[in-house]
């Protein structure tokens, strides 16, 4: 296999599963479930690599304002994943708004950090994710005066700087994906819709990572 420079902490925003649906003349819901499978698949490759640590979008807060159908199928979708994940290694660690109707009670046990099987690599899942809601509790301090710590405040704290951030489905934009971890992080678009996922992806984005000049603005 070719040498990379592998990244402690790559994340991944699997988007194009509405329009991957309605290419194939299927409800725009339906997308969802198939991009279950590229999770697993790319979780196992990262680990193969000696990724560290690895971050899915699940759903954001500004989602939920989609359609019942979808938002049932990518909670749906989030829960099935995270039952996929139980069957792995990893540390696994599910990031959101958990006060929220909208967060998946099966999801609960797993707001604070647990060992699955070996561990071995941290995997952040982000559901009912705002970025307005990580940073509230950071934001409040800051305005009292009480602190300039942000990062042991914000509710991802326990989530590392990320390197590479990849996005399928050709949206060029971040969509409030961690914005305190993603401040220097490169960032790394594929056209191909998330459900259509290909080992070749990755290895694509991590040819192109090994060739920038990593800084963090020094």
């Amino acid at each position: 296999m070719k040498l990379y420079r592998i990244p402690n902490h790559i994340g991944i925003i699997p988007d194009g599963n509405r329009r991957w649906a309605q290419n194939k003349k299927l409800p725009k819901e339906s997308g969802y479930a198939y991009g279950l499978e590229p999770g697993i698949v790319l979780y196992r490759l990262c680990k193969e690599l000696g990724v560290r640590e690895l971050t899915f979008y699940g759903f954001t807060q500004d989602n939920t304002k989609r359609p019942t159908s979808q938002t049932k199928a990518f909670q749906k979708a989030c829960v099935d994943a995270v039952k996929m994940l139980e069957k792995e290694d990893a540390d696994l660690f599910v990031i959101g708004n958990y006060n929220s109707p909208m967060f998946p009670q099966e999801l609960l046990p797993y707001c604070e950090r647990k060992r699955i099987g070996k561990g071995k690599m941290k995997v952040n899942f982000l559901v009912n994710y705002g970025w307005q809601w990580d940073l509230n509790n950071a934001l409040k301090a800051l305005s009292y005066g009480k602190t300039n710590d942000i990062l042991n405040l914000i509710s991802s704290k326990d989530v590392s700087r990320v390197d590479l951030i990849i996005r399928w489905g050709g949206r060029r934009r971040l969509s409030g994906f961690l914005p305190v971890q993603s401040i220097y992080s490169d960032f790394y678009v594929i056209d191909d819709y998330w459900p259509d996922f290909k080992p070749e992806h990755l290895y694509e984005a991590l040819e192109w990572y090994s060739k920038q000049d990593i800084t963090l603005g020094g």
